[in-house]
């Protein structure tokens, strides 16, 4: 056999990332795509991380290692980073809806893609911990532990409820920031204050929920600030930056607000259930600090391998995000099941910090079998019915926030019923789905089912 008849390699995973890195245009922020894979990418490290279960007078106890040892709940200020991406999202939202009001595009269209660009990654993780919460349950085990089990694995799907609401504020959010600029920002800062001011000094209830529109939307505005170039001098982008650190050291010594930047178990207060103005200083903070090293950065992703990475990295990081605590609880099930190996050094121990390396390549090697997997499910692709009227869209946008968001409050495990499984929160988001229009993952999905 010659040459010119051997059949052509399969391309690798590495090859494919670098074909479409070489296609980029030349006009593309590249520091945009590297900062939505490093902000994903911290966030499981984090979670990786604080998660502390152990073994306790012969069973397994949920340990949190800020609880544990107060002194991490600093390390919060560098692992908290759902600021960073959603100031991504600003830039990039602000970018696509201005392209499609210059195209001649409708909202309706766009946003569904968007909806299903998010959703279709979710459904698989969905219908995989129902049939294992199903099967958990037809076996005997305890409801509490099936329960924990799935809340811990489906937990990182309330960011997405959020982003989706912050998302469909697009049309009016960035003509808010066309015609006021800065000022948008601020009266949203105004409006995060007003929220904190009467949770905490008035204990009016339920009231600081605002916040995850106020705060979120905040951070979400300076992405439109930094698309039109208003942190383009690295001084002033520090300057931002040390009056976000600033403020939150303010708000930390002489206010209410604890050190951690997510929730601590028994804490009285949480910075990031919901969201308070103390994150909001930390998103100010991290805001101008990442966009003051934008020069450099740039320049590095100039190298065709360095940026491969990234674009590799950004093909599958949704899988990543979705899938790592379900990688996790796999690895804590399998030293369970072998009599809690690994799991008897106390959290926080010199033994159990020279462990993190063994349980981090675990959790990886976990992990790594569900790219293949499901990463093409983050692929999105052209949406179905681009003719969705803005009722189906509204309608399909609350379930699917509504089923994400019980999904990680209460979990889809219910402690009664013969199933185990709360089928009206599983049920929501692909009801939601339809609404929109399935995308391609959601179409396989329901083909399997009735199969």
């Amino acid at each position: 056999m010659n040459a010119a008849t051997q059949p052509k390699a399969k391309p690798t995973l590495w090859s494919r990332a670098r074909a479409m890195a070489e296609q980029a245009p030349p006009e593309r922020n590249r520091y945009v795509d590297f900062l939505r894979a490093f902000s994903i990418l911290a966030v499981v490290v984090g979670h990786w991380l604080v998660a502390a279960p152990w073994m306790k007078d012969g069973a397994v106890e949920g340990g949190h290692l800020l609880g544990i040892i107060p002194w991490t709940q600093w390390l919060t200020w560098g692992f908290q980073v759902m600021p960073v991406f959603f100031l991504v999202g600003g830039f990039s939202n602000g970018l696509s809806w201005a392209a499609t009001r210059r195209d001649g595009g409708r909202f309706a269209a766009w946003y569904a893609a968007r909806i299903r660009r998010l959703i279709d990654p979710v459904l698989p993780l969905l219908l995989v911990w129902t049939v294992i919460t199903l099967f958990g349950t037809a076996m005997g085990i305890d409801r509490g532990i099936v329960k924990m089990a799935a809340q811990l694995a489906l937990v990182p799907v309330w960011f997405l409820a959020v982003y989706l609401f912050v998302t469909a504020a697009t049309p009016w959010t960035h003509a808010a920031w066309r015609r006021y600029g800065l000022a948008s920002f601020f009266a949203l800062v105004a409006g995060a204050v007003a929220v904190d001011v009467a949770a905490l000094a008035f204990d009016i209830p339920y009231v600081n929920f605002l916040n995850f529109a106020f705060v979120w939307l905040a951070v979400h505005q300076l992405g439109y600030a930094w698309r039109d170039g208003a942190f383009a001098a690295p001084a002033r982008a520090l300057l931002w930056s040390a009056a976000g650190f600033a403020a939150l050291a303010l708000l930390i010594g002489l206010g209410p607000y604890p050190v951690a930047m997510i929730g601590v178990p028994g804490a009285e207060l949480s910075n990031s259930m919901p969201p308070t103005l103390a994150l909001l200083a930390l998103g100010v903070a991290q805001t101008g600090l990442v966009l003051a090293l934008e020069g450099p950065g740039r320049r590095l992703l100039g190298n065709l391998r360095l940026w491969t990475a990234v674009v590799l990295l950004n093909g599958m990081i949704m899988t990543v995000y979705l899938w790592h605590l379900t990688a996790f609880v796999l690895v804590m099930v399998a030293a369970w099941l072998l009599g809690g190996v690994g799991l008897h050094a106390a959290p926080g121990s010199a033994e159990w910090w020279l462990a993190r390396p063994v349980w981090f390549a675990l959790y990886i090697l976990l992990l790594l079998p569900f790219i293949p997997l499901f990463a093409r499910y983050e692929q999105g692709g052209k949406a179905v019915d681009d003719d969705v009227s803005h009722v189906r869209l509204l309608f399909g946008m609350l379930m699917i926030c509504i089923g994400l968001a019980m999904t990680a409050a209460i979990s889809i495990a219910s402690p009664e019923g013969v199933t185990g499984v709360r089928l009206w929160v599983v049920a929501l988001p692909f009801a939601g789905a339809a609404l929109v229009g399935f995308g391609p993952a959601a179409r396989l999905l329901m083909r399997r089912a009735g199969a």
